[in-house]
């Protein structure tokens, strides 16, 4: 059995990647991560999938896990495979071999840019200092929610890095997302497309509920995947955390109505939808008649 059961709300140090998303909780607990994938665009039924079998390793998914390594010092261990792509059979292998052992594996140039988007970090006067304070990395939290025994549930949360607080100020809570573009208008599109909003408002409910600071604020740090590299540090405004939380709750409600029911909808749970036209199609319709 893992050493890691979780029984008792509180922050749990050097719980390993994979045991936390696994869900140490018994009866299961539900994530940031879970809670979109409860609300439309996707549906229970979704979440249901992807909580019982786990998401397979992706492509698209090992430069950000790279990145978080060299940045936090601490995940998956970084195979660097020398070879320019993935063509040949065995760069693929090896490839097949690291996922197998749980590794991330980059080719040669990928792991070089790693390197130098992590030198580029801990040059920044503002992302620097967040991540090299006082603190620890990948720590994971869990809480409950409900007072009652019948709909009490758990809920968990594993931040990048959470800093010692001094018991003065605000704490600081950083995330790092690796990105296309870190211009700042991008980075409020990536906030709605991928429900960052949710996620700081859900890491500020850890932090409220199992009385870590008084005060406290979450931040992302958005840094380029391409040189130079650039970084953008932005905290979430009232707004967006007001509606965060109010999204949080519709997927907290949405997950015990579902446990206690044994029933994960689907889009349309059973029912004949009427179908419409997208507004921007009749839109194009109207101006080409």
């Amino acid at each position: 059995m893992s050493a890691f059961v979780v029984t008792e709300p509180g922050v749990y140090d050097g719980m390993p990647d994979d045991v936390y998303h696994a869900d140490p909780v018994a009866g299961g607990s539900l994530s940031s991560t879970g809670a979109r994938k409860l609300l439309p665009p996707s549906c229970p039924a979704l979440f249901r999938w992807w909580a019982d079998h786990g998401q397979p390793p992706q492509r698209a998914f090992d430069f950000g896990h790279a990145a978080h390594r060299l940045v936090l010092g601490i995940g998956p261990e970084i195979v660097a495979v020398d070879y320019d792509d993935w063509r040949t059979k065995d760069a693929r292998e090896r490839r097949d071999a690291a996922y197998a052992a749980g590794q991330v594996p980059l080719l040669a140039p990928e792991y070089t840019v790693v390197e130098e988007m992590a030198a580029a970090l801990r040059a920044h006067p503002i992302a620097g200092a967040l991540f090299t304070a006082p603190g620890d990395p990948e720590q994971s939290m869990f809480w409950t929610d409900g007072d009652r025994p019948n709909t009490l549930i758990w809920r968990r949360a594993r931040v990048d890095w959470f800093p010692r607080w001094s018991g003065s100020g605000r704490l600081i809570v950083p995330d790092y997302k690796t990105c296309r573009s870190a211009e700042p208008a991008a980075c409020a599109k990536a906030m709605a497309d991928y429900g960052y909003y949710m996620q700081a408002a859900w890491y500020l409910d850890a932090v409220r509920v199992l009385g870590l600071a008084d005060e406290a604020a979450f931040v992302f740090v958005f840094q380029q995947k391409d040189p130079p590299y650039l970084i953008t540090v932005c905290e979430p405004d009232r707004e967006a955390l007001a509606v965060g939380e109010l999204r949080n709750r519709e997927a907290v409600h949405t997950y015990r109505r579902c446990r206690a029911a044994g029933h994960w909808p689907d889009y349309s749970d059973g029912r004949v939808l009427p179908l419409s036209l997208p507004r921007w199609a009749l839109y194009q319709l109207e101006e080409s008649a």
